[in-house]
């Protein structure tokens, strides 16, 4: 097996397959037991933005006995290099092939990942489905909000887990372990351990059948187990919450802190699945959140912090957990992202405490067009708080709001597509006249009826009128100031016929699979061609999926209990027939829905069980660190950039030392204005894959910060091949300097050499003029003769060569190598580059030639 080092040169992004980020934990020797890969079936910057990952890492990783390590999709290059270099699929701790964990977890979140599950099983080398896989294999599971209707995966895996993952799987773990210790068993025995815990789903002692409509039905094999029964966490401050999280080394989607501060929603929406599954509320205490930010922060860096929650808005104690983390961190520019209220609960005393926050962005969802068609839904907000609360975001300082509607829900007409419109009109006029900003960002999503949902049993609207319903919408919304994105209808019919489907469609997504689809939830990737080709091969309508349901059938997922019952969903569903509303059981009567039992399930308001009088008290504290009154020094830092820290861009490697020197306590300097930087500037960018000996940058910090501490405290914080090695005064002025000339040794892989005939042309021709694009795109032709101060071979396969330091577009040295010697780009890829030393203009050319040569 090739090594890893010869094929990340050759693909995109390869900081997403090293590894060895902060806070990561690689395990190995005797003392682990049960080794367990989490496996994302989505890009790294994808599955790094899913916190639930994150929660069950370092729980599992809390147990000495247990490692686990993560596997997400590779990109499509990455799948070519590992087929042409026959290397499995592998974990990012370890690299250790995926086919060699005892359990490989995936988390499965929307349903157009589901051919990267394949995907990821063929990479490794595992069988598709759970029947072919023999003892010599891993044991393969699922978690996450789609396992609510499991059929449509349920051949792939041996076990699922139904509901919150935290109890289930350190159950599952040790049930594994407890076997192990006890001899071994076999598969079955350990499924049937596995079926005695709450919310895990054994789908091989379930058998499927259809009744003569086509509709799936569910028996069940073994006595005693025939409804799996979802599993929730009662209390979140006792549940694990990992207080030092994973700080990517990429740029992920959500980049950020990120605080669960609540779990479950029961406003009601009658098309929200999420409302439904993760009843009650529970909320996270006041003090516990408080606490977690507090070492969040210290342990990753950022700068910024997103507080989760289905309904952010609902949150009982918002207001002085935002007043709490604004007096705390207010002067270390910390950036509080409150992704949403819902419309009507911005407060005045809210408002004042927001003015102090730097806002990073506000999304409201009206869903639907009218008062009407949102009390079928029983999305209870009216068109006047829709208008206050937006026009409240522009006053207080919001640049861009973002509104989310959907068509094609049930009861809807043309008149609600139409207010669709009116009403974005409207709130545009809300825009602050005579200020910058006021950006309104509209999208429209095709309404998909999900399992376990009030609106289970309805049709979804057709693609093509879906497509005539968005296009009339984009017409009548293309305004100055709003920005109309829409979902493609056809990527909202497949999410909808697997939202709904049975165990038939497992072969149909190995029929699209061996078919080339792969990242279907991504326009560009989608081949809407090939899945049609996939169901017509494996027999399959997928119409049958779509179509409105009646009430009394079977429903492929009967067997799975989420706590809610059907008698309350379907109640939910005649009401939406009649425009009736639901209140909130938060703000009043219980309605029934079945989920508590009041006794060891049951909401859980962090407001009366940790009122605000618990927290310090602390004065808000404006993020002064520019006053006029405090000192600052610029210092000029040297850096080495070596090993695997050679595979970071540009951005991540800004990153990674602005969050290192925040993690080692280093007090820095901030620009003025809207969304203040850290005063830090770099000299010129390395490409991806060059190393260098002696980089530098220049940032600004308090005056008392000395150059010894930047040094032994940073370095503390900084992963492998990034290492300070000095730190000195630096003239205080902005920008990073003069650019350099540099010298860079070039060592060819093996096989490959420099071929002198094309040096000595190199220096004998009067000019050398090649075409080189700058950092915007635009082209321009540079002589290389200019651009070289000289170069020299010292091995075959290795030479020396000293770039000048002239304005215009940066040369790089494998550009300069592979226009002299004409090089392969594949060559040029898997070429060492190293660069030793920068040289300051007008330095003696003698001396240079005796330090090149000599």
């Amino acid at each position: 097996m090739n090594h890893l080092d010869d094929i990340l040169p050759l693909v995109s992004k390869p900081s997403r397959y090293t590894g060895g980020e902060v806070n990561s934990l690689a395990k190995s020797g005797s003392s682990v037991r049960l080794s367990m890969a989490l496996a994302f079936p989505d890009t790294y910057e994808i599955g790094m933005s899913h916190f639930g990952m994150q929660i069950l890492y370092h729980l599992l990783n809390s147990r000495p006995e247990i490692a686990a390590e993560r596997v997400f999709a590779p990109g499509t290059d990455m799948v070519k290099q590992l087929a042409a270099s026959d290397m499995p699929l592998f974990s990012l701790e370890t690299h250790r092939p995926l086919a060699s964990f005892d359990i490989v977890g995936f988390s499965l979140l929307y349903e157009l990942n589901y051919t990267n599950v394949l995907t990821m099983l063929h990479l490794a080398g595992i069988p598709f489905y759970a029947a072919d896989r023999g003892g010599n294999m891993p044991l393969v599971i699922a978690g996450g909000p789609c396992t609510v209707n499991p059929e449509p995966m349920a051949p792939f895996f041996d076990a699922m887990v139904i509901g919150d993952g935290e109890p289930v799987v350190t159950e599952m773990a040790d049930a594994w372990m407890r076997l192990k210790d006890a001899g071994g068993g076999d598969k079955a025995e350990l499924l049937r351990a596995w079926a005695k815990i709450r919310g895990v789903y054994v789908p091989s002692f379930f058998s499927a059948d259809f009744d003569e409509n086509g509709r799936q039905k569910i028996t069940p094999l073994l006595p005693g187990y025939e409804k799996v029964r979802r599993a929730a966490v009662a209390d979140l401050d006792s549940a694990f919450f990992p207080e030092a999280p994973l700080v990517p080394f990429g740029r992920p989607v959500h980049d950020r802190l990120r605080l669960e501060i609540a779990r479950g929603c029961t406003r009601g929406c009658r098309f929200c699945q999420a409302g439904m599954i993760y009843r009650p509320v529970r909320e996270r205490s006041l003090s516990r959140l408080v606490d977690l930010a507090e070492k969040g922060l210290a342990a990753t860096g950022y700068e910024d912090l997103s507080l989760l929650s289905l309904s952010t808005g609902d949150y009982s104690c918002l207001q002085p957990l935002i007043r709490e983390l604004s007096a705390r961190h207010g002067g270390s520019r910390l950036a509080l992202s409150i992704p949403s209220f819902r419309a009507g609960t911005l407060s005045s005393e809210m408002m004042e405490i927001i003015r102090a926050v730097r806002k990073t962005g506000f999304t409201i969802a009206p869903e639907a067009g009218t008062e009407r068609l949102r009390s079928v839904i029983n999305k209870n907000i009216t068109e006047a708080e829709i208008t206050d609360t937006v026009k409240s975001a522009f006053d207080l300082g919001w640049q861009l709001v973002k509104l989310y509607f959907m068509i094609g829900l049930p009861g809807e007409t043309s008149r609600d597509v139409e207010a669709i419109a009116e009403l974005v009109r409207r709130l545009r006029g809300t825009r602050p006249k005579g200020k910058r900003g006021g950006k309104i960002n509209v999208s429209v999503g095709v309404f998909i009826p999900k399992s376990h949902s009030p609106f289970q049993w309805a049709a979804q609207k057709g693609s093509s009128e879906a497509r005539e319903v968005i296009e009339n919408l984009r017409s009548r919304l293309s305004v100055r100031g709003v920005e109309f994105k829409w979902q493609n209808p056809e990527l909202s019919r497949l999410e909808g016929i697997f939202a709904r489907g049975d165990r038939s469609l497992a072969r149909v997504l190995v029929a699209a699979w061996r078919k080339g689809c792969r990242f279907d939830g991504w326009t560009d990737c989608f081949d809407n061609a090939a899945w049609t080709e996939a169901f017509t091969e494996a027999g399959v309508d997928p119409e049958a999926f779509l179509g409105s349901i009646s009430p009394g059938s079977f429903l492929p997922w009967d067997h799975i209990d989420t706590g809610v019952s059907r008698e309350f969903l379907l109640e939910e569903y005649k009401k939406a027939l009649e425009a009736e509303s639901t209140p909130d059981c938060r703000y009043g009567d219980c309605q029934g829905c079945g989920v508590c039992d009041f006794e060891t399930l049951m909401p859980y308001n962090a407001s009366e069980k940790n009122p605000a009088a618990q927290i310090s008290g602390h004065e808000l504290q404006p993020a002064d660190d520019n006053a006029d009154s405090v000192r600052h020094r610029r210092l000029k830092v040297v850096y080495t950039k070596l090993g695997p820290a050679r595979y970071f861009g540009h951005l991540e490697l800004a990153d990674i030392l602005v969050r290192a020197l925040r993690r080692a306590g280093i007090s820095l300097a901030y620009s003025r204005g809207y969304h203040p930087k850290p005063k830090i500037a770099f000299t010129d960018a390395l490409p991806v894959g060059v190393e260098s000996t002696t980089e530098s940058f220049f940032v600004t910090v308090a005056d008392k910060t000395g150059c010894a501490e930047v040094t032994e405290l940073v370095n503390r914080q900084l992963p492998e091949g990034l290492e300070i090695t000095a730190c000195v005064p630096a003239a205080d002025k902005a920008g990073p300097g003069p650019r350099l000339s540099a010298t860079y040794e070039i060592t060819l892989p093996e096989g490959a050499f420099f071929d002198q005939d094309s040096a000595d042309c190199f220096f004998q021709t009067a000019s050398f003029e090649i075409t080189v694009t700058s950092g915007k795109g635009a082209e321009k032709q540079i002589d290389l003769k200019s651009a070289v101060d000289d170069l020299w071979i010292s091995a075959p396969d290795c030479l020396r060569i000293r770039l000048a330091a002239q304005p215009g577009p940066v040369v790089r040295p494998g550009t300069a190598i592979l226009h002299i010697f004409r090089l392969s780009e594949d060559v040029l890829l898997r070429a060492r580059i190293i660069k030793l030393e920068e040289h300051p203009a007008g330095i003696d050319q003698q001396e240079l030639q005796r330090g090149l040569h000599g």
